[in-house]
This record gives structure tokens, sequence and C-alpha cells, in this order.
């Protein structure tokens, strides 16, 4: 088993008064040749955007783009025709493909929006661009894992063109969960998104990040109650 931490307080920092984001691999102005990706894993923004206030519209290309609202809602609306609302609770996929315009705003003039915008790099290029956006509370489980994205149109959760599966987490203190890896030359990075969470012996407090491969099957075990978001993602790509 390989593993690398990376602790919260060891992010890649950007306030921009609007907008205050945190990276836990290369992005825009912070730039480390040792955090560039895990895998096919390239962006793990993690952004709280003021009141009213948000991106204009911008474009993107060949990338898997996901959002996940942690607090408050996020106004999207892009060249496709697509104008949504994302809230806490949904999870949001756009391929890029040969290319797509949008923005993002925080919809509410009285409160912050808090998102994770991750970014993964597809195995599949300049596909027709595509836009998805469901609400995971219905995948929702007690004290286990649930998946919201994976490579399969069928399956539980939004798809992506990448052999990646993402599962969320919410564990009460002392609960113990396993998780089996899809694909053998795959790898896991955890990201703690509240309490404290235990893998593989390592220690882990809220947002950071720890990712491991080579391995068959990771123990989690919630020294708090915890949440936590799993990506399951190829290491060569």
């Amino acid at each position: 088993m390989k593993t690398i931490l990376h602790k919260a307080d060891t992010r890649g920092h950007a306030n921009h008064g609007w907008l205050n984001s945190y990276h836990s691999f290369s992005f825009a102005n912070y730039q480390d040749a040792e955090r560039m990706n895990f895998g096919a894993l390239r962006v793990l923004n993690d952004d709280t955007v003021s009141e009213g206030r948000g991106f204009g519209a911008h474009p993107h290309q060949n990338m898997e783009i996901i959002s996940i609202p942690l607090e408050g809602d996020l106004q999207h609306q892009d060249n496709m025709g697509n104008s949504t609302v994302i809230k806490q609770g949904d999870i949001q996929i756009m391929s890029a493909g040969t290319g797509v315009t949008h923005s993002e705003y925080n919809k509410n003039r009285d409160k912050a929006v808090q998102f994770l915008q991750i970014w993964v790099i597809p195995n599949k290029v300049n596909v027709t661009p595509r836009y998805d956006q469901i609400s995971t509370i219905e995948l929702q489980k007690e004290n286990e894992l649930y998946q919201v994205l994976s490579p399969n149109k069928n399956d539980a959760g939004v798809w992506a063109h990448q052999d990646a599966w993402f599962s969320l987490g919410d564990f009460s203190k002392e609960t113990t969960s396993n998780y089996k890896l899809h694909m053998p030359n795959n790898g896991v990075y955890a990201f703690i998104l509240e309490g404290a969470i235990e893998i593989e012996g390592q220690k882990l407090q809220k947002r950071d990040g720890f990712g491991l491969w080579d391995v068959d099957t990771i123990e989690i075990k919630a020294t708090k109650d915890s949440k936590i978001l799993l990506m399951e993602v190829p290491m060569e790509f």
C-alpha cells in the first residue's frame, strides 16, 4: 500500500474577498510540482462564495467537472441551455468535451455558499458536452458509504467519462466501514468534510486529504461524528 497525506493547512489558499478558495492540488496561482494531481483527480477546490457573487461565464474543455454544494445554493447557467440551482444534498456533473461555457453564482444575498469543485481528467476527449444534476438524498444510508458517481449510466448517482467512483458517507462516532476498490489500478483519495476519521491507521481531521493506492480494500473508522468523500480514480490515465 502506498499513501500520501495532505493536511488541511498545507493546501493552497486564495482569498479574493468575494471568493475564499482552498486548493488541494495546483490551481491558478497556486502551483506545486508535488501536488499536481492524484491520478486522474486533477482539481479539488473548497470554495466559499459571498452573497450574490460568483464566477462569470467562462469556458472549459475536455474535463469532467463535478460540483458538490456543502451549504447554500449555487445558481448554474451554461450555453447548453441549462439554468438550475444546485443545493446541499445535490451533485452536479458537466462533461466539458468539445467545449462549454458556464457561470456559477451564489443565488442568495443573505448567506454564503460553500461547495466543492472537482475536476477529473476524462478517458475520452472531444465528446459532446453534457450536463446532469441529481439529489443524493434518496441514496443516503446511515453509517454506510453511498455511491454518488460512477462510469455507468444506469448506476447509482451521476456518471462520468472515466473509470471513477465517488462515495459519500455520514458516520456516527466509533462506526467502522470498509471500502473495496472497483479496479486494481485505481487509487482512493479521501477528503474529510466534517469530524475526524481514521483510515488504515492514519488519523485525519476536517479538510485533510489522504490518498491510497496499491491496495484492494481500506478500513474507515469514525472517531467523531463525521462526513467523508471518497474519490476512486485511475492512477494511470
